[in-house]
């Protein structure tokens, strides 16, 4: 009777198994063709920038020959370099300074017990919904006046309070159990110590993600630093892409600028891929 009733399961089972890979080809072939358009303007990018002189047409056919003279002439350039490295000290002092304090805020409006702190977690959270534009100028006012403009410091300092890393790491803390910081408490650790044994070693997937993020928005950043960078010493990457184009400039050298310029958000990426991927396990297991 067991033989007999478990025919009909395993044959049922087969059956399931046997339908399921038809079933994920559609969601495949879509996958496959937005990763193509997706990947496509990186490519022709590349390849323009690889062209020899002249310019280039995108899309048009490929190229007879590949050159790096347009890598070459950008990278001898004094001022790209001097981009390249004011967008370097923006975007990793930048991302330093806010997952420090964004873990330490979020540590706090997460595990800690103080008057007004959820009227002052959802005050701190509705400054999201006022755009950066609407307070642009009160900001350069203010930074204008304390001598900031033209300064790292006035590039750098306006863009440390991030509210989305604050809500982030604090919605990841909540979900850390309290048993931990309890016998942290128990044992005599200070709030100093139950921070950087338990807190930062728990959340490298959720400061990794907003490593790359921040990453990505400092260096991508254009408004605020064609505001505030007005010469070449703290003029960033993106900005000075933009007064090259006004210049009489060969279109693959531009894409040749523009190529290097990812550069380093590809090796940021690669760099903390593992994270990223821990940090999306983690929240699916929760």
């Amino acid at each position: 009777m067991t033989l007999t009733a478990s025919r009909p399961l395993s044959r049922a089972a087969g059956t399931v198994r046997a339908g399921r890979p038809p079933a994920r080809w559609p969601l495949v072939a879509l996958l496959g063709v937005l990763s193509v358009l997706t990947v496509s303007p990186f490519v022709a990018m590349v390849v323009v920038a690889l062209s020899p002189a002249g310019r280039p047409t995108v899309p048009g056919r490929w190229p007879e020959s590949l050159t790096l003279d347009n890598l070459t002439r950008v990278l001898s350039s004094s001022g790209f370099v001097s981009w390249t490295v004011n967008s370097l000290v923006y975007s990793v002092v930048s991302v330093v300074v806010i997952l420090l304090t964004a873990s330490m805020a979020g540590y706090a409006f997460a595990k800690k017990r103080f008057p007004g702190r959820d009227a002052m977690f959802w005050t701190f959270l509705a400054t999201m919904m006022v755009p950066f534009q609407a307070t642009l100028i009160p900001t350069f006012v203010l930074v204008n006046e304390l001598g900031g403009v033209d300064t790292f410091w006035g590039l750098i300092v306006p863009t440390l309070a991030n509210t989305q890393a604050v809500f982030l790491m604090r919605q990841f803390i909540l979900g850390l159990p309290d048993e931990l910081f309890d016998a942290a408490k128990v044992d005599g650790a200070s709030e100093l110590r139950v921070y950087w044994t338990i807190v930062v070693p728990l959340t490298r997937p959720i400061l990794a993600t907003l490593g790359v993020f921040v990453f990505l928005w400092h260096w991508n950043d254009f408004l605020w630093p064609l505001i505030v960078g007005q010469s070449d010493t703290t003029r960033t990457l993106t900005v000075g892409l933009t007064t090259l184009r006004t210049e009489e400039m060969q279109l693959s050298v531009l894409m040749a600028s523009a190529t290097i310029s990812v550069v380093p958000c590809l090796v940021v990426f690669f760099l903390l891929q593992r994270y990223l991927v821990n940090s999306i396990a983690m929240t699916g297991l929760k």
